[in-house]
């Protein structure tokens, strides 16, 4: 409240601020003390004791106010696992510890990697004195296009033929939000997981309004995909239902099915009238092939189905802070992907608006430019070969210090991470007694380590 008295032959005249005052008694949310002292200044007028008295309350009460009128009762919400992973291996003063829990790719120095061709198309993009106007809803249109076009295949049918629905995504967390709330508004109750599977699968689909149910996925007896019980649960679904599933170098286990295992599960899926979505977080980046790392995307797309796909550039890219993504449907026509594009836009407007530029701007400009796009797969390829180099250093250390384990799974997963079969307690031993940091489910980042320290 603020209060300005005028001196002026005798007369004063005092003016009120009513931003946060309830002076006006009328007004129902004001607080009892409130009206009351008010009504008691028109009552008896501007005194300096009435003045004294309403600044007294409001200062008391606001006091009230700060501590318990609307986040006193919230209760602290639980750390996330991987951020606290990161800060307790902060913490930790001993000089040669070892994060292998985050997600990124990492140098043989253990510093953040910006591939050379990144760099380059930044220098073109800077030259080009472009404006930072709104996106679209549905994003930059020749991103979208390229980025469709890397995961299908340019002489992909249905973009051909013009049926593709597609739109930029926040990387791949905000499409699989965007396709989880459409699925949502549009009769799906349920959606199917692999068990295990990303940590933030779960909460993003509950958080769209969907039940969460899971199948079969990983032997961890055997260390091992287990794809008997795979096939059983997907045939267990019920008629219609989205099942998930992970394009290549499956999140947490590297286990990835084979080309005719993936047949399999197509022919399987289109009996049920299954709706598959795949999540590629990893192409090019999982085999450094980028066509191999899309083959079981094409090989359903072939053999007719109508997926849907959000695709990450983060790993393969290295843009892992610009968020960039895009998120696509293959429908039977050209209407039908007017009328799906549609409702990924009416999704997408009230959650975010529309997608940042810059990033898409990058991926935009090396996949225009063939030579560029040439220097990204040789890149790209560097990145997963030296990931694979260090599986086997890891697993021939292993064996050479005499571990009576089998370490065969670890060169026989792929991408990013190493799904070990560590105990959550050999876990925490590792941390404690070696100061080596993974998560506790034992998944290793194969990216965030080098060869001097395995």
């Amino acid at each position: 409240m603020h209060i300005r008295t005028h001196h002026h032959h005798h007369h004063r005249f005092l003016s009120f601020s009513l931003e946060h005052t309830c002076i006006n008694t009328t007004t129902t949310n004001c607080p009892p003390m409130f009206r009351q002292l008010s009504r008691e200044v028109i009552r008896r007028g501007t005194s300096s004791g009435s003045i004294s008295a309403i600044s007294s309350a409001r200062t008391a009460t606001g006091a009230r106010w700060a501590s318990s009128l609307h986040w006193a009762d919230i209760p602290m919400g639980p750390p996330d696992a991987i951020i606290g992973l990161t800060e307790a291996y902060k913490e930790d003063t001993f000089e040669q510890k070892v994060n292998v829990g985050v997600g990124a790719y990492r140098s043989d120095e253990g510093k953040p990697y910006v591939l050379p061709c990144v760099r380059e198309a930044e220098t073109i993009l800077m030259g080009q004195d472009l404006d930072h106007e709104y996106s679209g809803i549905a994003g930059d249109p020749e991103f979208v296009k390229l980025a469709l076009g890397f995961a299908y295949g340019e002489d992909s049918k249905p973009l051909t033929e013009g049926r593709v629905a597609g739109v930029q995504a926040l990387s791949g967390t905000g499409g699989l939000r965007v396709f989880g709330e459409t699925l949502a508004r549009h009769g799906h109750k349920r959606i199917y997981l692999p068990n295990p599977t990303w940590g933030n699968h779960i909460p993003i689909f509950k958080n769209a309004g969907l039940e969460v149910h899971k199948y079969r996925y990983y032997d961890t007896e055997n260390s091992d995909l287990d794809y008997d019980g795979f096939v059983a649960d997907v045939k267990d679904i019920p008629e219609g239902s989205c099942v998930l599933f992970h394009a290549c170098a499956h999140n947490p286990t590297g286990m990835d099915p084979t080309i005719d295992q993936w047949a399999e599960l197509s022919q399987i899926v289109k009996d049920k009238k299954l709706l598959p979505f795949f999540d590629c977080a990893y192409q090019g980046f999982a085999s450094g092939n980028a066509p191999q790392d899309a083959a079981a995307i094409r090989l359903f797309v072939e053999e007719g189905h109508n997926l849907a796909l959000i695709q990450s550039f983060s790993k393969n890219f290295g843009l892992y802070g610009q968020r960039v993504g895009a998120l696509s449907v293959v429908t039977a026509n050209e209407d039908e992907k007017a009328a799906v594009e549609s409702q990924l836009k009416i999704t997408i407007r009230p959650m975010y608006s529309n997608p940042p530029r810059h990033g898409a701007r990058i991926v935009k400009t090396i996949l225009s430019d063939p030579r560029l796009t040439t220097d990204f797969i040789d890149q790209c390829k560097g990145m997963a070969d030296r990931i694979n180099d260090m599986r086997s250093k890891l697993r021939g250390t292993l064996e050479e210090v005499g571990s009576t384990h089998s370490w065969e799974h670890i060169t026989r997963q792929i991408g990013m991470f190493a799904y070990s079969g560590l105990q959550k307690d050999q876990v925490m031993a590792l941390r404690e007694n070696h100061h080596i940091y993974c998560t506790l489910d034992g998944r290793i980042s194969m990216a965030g380590g080098n060869l001097k320290k395995i």
